[in-house]
């Protein structure tokens, strides 16, 4: 809405600064960190206060995080409430993708927050069945897909862009719908599989999300993208300032989650900023950059999967647990060591996942 505050000049005074999408991310930022720092003490006493027993701990992990309950869950309200606020504040509101990008976060947010209530009222890790889960979020992704493709310019609409390959464009017709689909729900599941330890999941999601500001800046200029050989999609700079915003609100999350965390992202959370990244790299035309720039997260949903079919076909285990994540845990890593490993493996997917944009 401050965007249109530029109406209000010719050129050369501040508010002509409102024209630009690096100020307003600027902007998005430092306001989503302000709403985490102003709402996330209020909002912990509130969810201690009616969580009795907090998030409860599955009995078949880790023993450490046996020390971890009475944590409260449901954090991810602090970051979607910062992320929102921001972004309708200081995005052009007339844009689809923002609504587009705001639906599908929203919406596995919701899902989220109603297995997370579950799991809380039953005092089970369990939540919601995993069947309804994912046939919810396959239906917001498809609402989402359907009108993406009338929002995408015709040359791009229902085509997939492949990295390194400048001129190929794969059009998948009707596929292009499942396609979507799988992205959008894949990437929330796997950011939710990520979220076991305190800060794992959050920082990646940020890194990913700084990397997704950059690359909507880059194919939302026509100078810019022409340079790099990328395939311009008018609009989706605006993207730059919903992923500023989403740092902005991670960062205030994670100044609560940082261990020992006083508060849980919980499902509420962890399917937003998944699905988020994914509608995110779909309006951009970069979802096999988001296998890249996202590498963690597909490690862990990977480790799930092959734990699941190995020891359905042999009744044996490859991993000590899964995700991953906890398998490191059993080796004896400490919980430290592997969020910061992590967090490194995060940086070098991104780096490489950018550099992707010039390889053409």
């Amino acid at each position: 809405m401050l965007y249109y505050l530029s109406s209000f000049t010719d050129g050369g005074d501040f508010f002509n600064l409102f024209r630009y999408i690096t100020f307003r991310a600027g902007g998005a930022f430092f306001t989503s960190l302000f709403f985490g720092f102003l709402l996330g003490a209020p909002l912990i006493r509130y969810l201690r206060s009616v969580q009795e027993h907090g998030q409860p701990i599955r009995e078949d992990g880790p023993d450490g995080h046996f020390l971890k309950a009475g944590t409260p869950t449901m954090g991810g309200v602090l970051i979607l409430a910062s992320l929102v606020l921001s972004s309708v504040l200081w995005v052009k509101v007339d844009n689809s993708y923002l609504w587009l990008i705001l639906f599908v976060t929203v919406g596995f947010g919701l899902i989220g927050f109603w297995d997370d209530y579950t799991k809380v009222v039953k005092r089970n890790s369990r939540g919601i069945s995993s069947s309804l889960r994912l046939i919810l979020g396959l239906a917001i992704s498809l609402i989402f897909t359907i009108y993406l493709i009338q929002v995408h310019d015709a040359n791009l609409s229902g085509r997939l862009a492949v990295p390194i390959f400048k001129d190929i464009l794969f059009d998948l017709g009707i596929l292009f719908i499942p396609f979507s689909m799988l992205v959008i729900s894949g990437s929330a599941n796997s950011v939710n599989l990520t979220d076991g330890l305190d800060g794992l999941a959050i920082m990646p999601v940020m890194i990913a999300a700084g990397s997704f500001g950059i690359i909507s800046y880059l194919v939302g200029r026509v100078d810019f993208s022409d340079y790099l050989d990328l395939h311009y999609v008018a609009g989706v700079g605006e993207i730059t300032i919903f992923c500023s915003a989403l740092i902005g609100a991670g960062l205030g999350f994670l100044w609560y989650n940082a261990p020992p965390a006083a508060v849980f992202m919980g499902d509420t959370g962890s399917l937003a900023l998944g699905g988020a990244l994914g509608a995110i790299a779909v309006c951009t035309k970069n979802e096999f950059v988001l296998a890249i720039i996202g590498g963690l997260f597909v490690m862990e949903a990977l480790s799930v999967i092959i734990q699941v079919m190995y020891f359905k076909i042999t009744g044996k285990r490859v991993f000590l647990m899964a995700p991953i994540h906890h398998h490191f845990e059993k080796l004896g890593w400490a919980e430290s060591q592997i969020v910061i490993r992590f967090w490194i493996i995060s940086v070098i997917l991104a780096l490489i996942g950018l550099a992707t944009l010039k390889l053409r």
